[in-house]
């Protein structure tokens, strides 16, 4: 197998699921071969990729031949056999630098997003010929690719779920956190991502209000995207009279140690593409509830690995109690999340299987 110089290109701003399997992609990858990443600058993918020799590029909307022609040049430099995207707005920078460059590079976009409408328009048409394969995270994106890209066009699909690595968490750190959170005997219901409405936070707030009787506490992890939304929360806090129920920790780069807090983990998402979260739960043999829809209908065998709900605030309410009033419950599911993570979303197994896929069938 003859290796290819790799380029990871995410020019987003934020630092979610798609932003981190960026930083992962560039860690194997340049373990097995050339693997350059490309950035916008001061991004907090930039700020977290502890990476040295990275370019910097400004995503233009309305002048995208600038950032493309730089894309194409580097491309050219580095002798990139292929540029890896991932965010979607990406596509036209990428497509137009490898009809700008000398070397032609085959483009791969992993795909982490739903598609919900057909792409069958003279622009679409144009980019996606100009795509040579897409990479999947779940074979219900696989199947939404096969069904809204035209026969004619489509790049070649292909399915790996994303993996995640088994933490070395810090005994130390989590019983400082715990004293930071002031968590004493509570039972600890967390949420991690990005504070937006999309994300469910709302839900997750509602249900630990119905738990009155119990001894509940809630870590809302993650960054805030949307003061106006953090606000309603807060207003919805105040008036469920849950405030000293309730602690939002901010952004922090230490998921695994917070995850290890929680007695459960909730994704409250309405429709998750994957569920990033979801194995980083599992792998810390954390229970977990996500929602019934999307990825964690992959992820999760529902009463044997995980809860699944279905939506409302009223059900995820009965499914925490359920693990609130049974630890050893609690114990058994968390006990065969572990094991599904280790046999099915190892993070070097399943990098390794993109890392091969990409190299023997380009």
């Amino acid at each position: 197998m003859k290796n290819k110089n790799i380029l990871e290109l995410c020019l987003s701003h934020g630092l979610g699921g798609l932003e981190m399997y960026v930083s992962s992609c560039y860690e194997e990858f340049s373990k097995k071969t050339v693997c350059k990443v490309v950035v916008s600058p001061d991004s907090k993918l930039d700020n977290y990729l502890d990476v040295n020799d990275k370019l910097y590029v400004k995503r233009s909307k309305f002048f995208p031949f600038i950032p493309a022609l730089q894309l194409a040049k580097y491309i050219d430099k580095y002798e990139i056999d292929i540029v890896h995207f991932h965010w979607t707005k990406d596509i036209i920078t990428a497509v137009l630098a490898k009809n700008m460059s000398r070397r032609k590079p085959k483009l791969v976009q992993s795909r982490h997003m739903n598609m919900t409408r057909f792409k069958d328009d003279f622009y679409h048409r144009w980019l996606y010929k100009n795509i040579d394969m897409m990479h999947a995270v779940t074979k219900q994106v696989k199947v939404q690719l096969e069904k809204f890209i035209p026969q004619e066009i489509r790049p070649k699909i292909e399915m790996v779920y994303l993996g995640v690595k088994k933490p070395k968490n810090s005994t130390k750190r989590v019983e400082e956190l715990r004293k930071k959170y002031h968590i004493s005997d509570e039972f600890v219901v967390g949420i991690v991502g990005r504070i937006e409405e999309a994300k469910g936070q709302y839900k997750v707030i509602e249900a630990v209000a119905k738990l009155d009787t119990l001894n509940v506490k809630l870590l809302v992890v993650g960054s805030v995207m949307d003061e106006s939304y953090l606000l309603k929360l807060q207003k919805k806090i105040d008036f469920l009279q849950i405030t000293d129920r309730v602690i939002f920790t901010g952004f922090t780069k230490e998921i695994n140690e917070h995850i290890e807090l929680f007695d459960v983990n909730v994704l409250a998402t309405e429709n998750e593409t994957f569920g990033l979260v979801v194995i980083e739960t599992m792998v810390n043999k954390t229970p977990i509830i996500a929602t019934s829809n999307g990825g964690p209908l992959e992820i999760i065998e529902d009463e044997v690995s995980g809860l699944l709900f279905d939506g409302s605030s009223e059900n995820l309410a009965f499914k925490i109690q359920k693990f609130y009033n049974d630890k050893s419950f609690s114990h058994t599911l968390a006990k065969s999340a572990y094991e599904r993570v280790q046999n099915k979303f190892e993070y070097v197994k399943q990098l390794t299987h993109l890392y091969t896929t990409l190299i023997e069938e380009l």
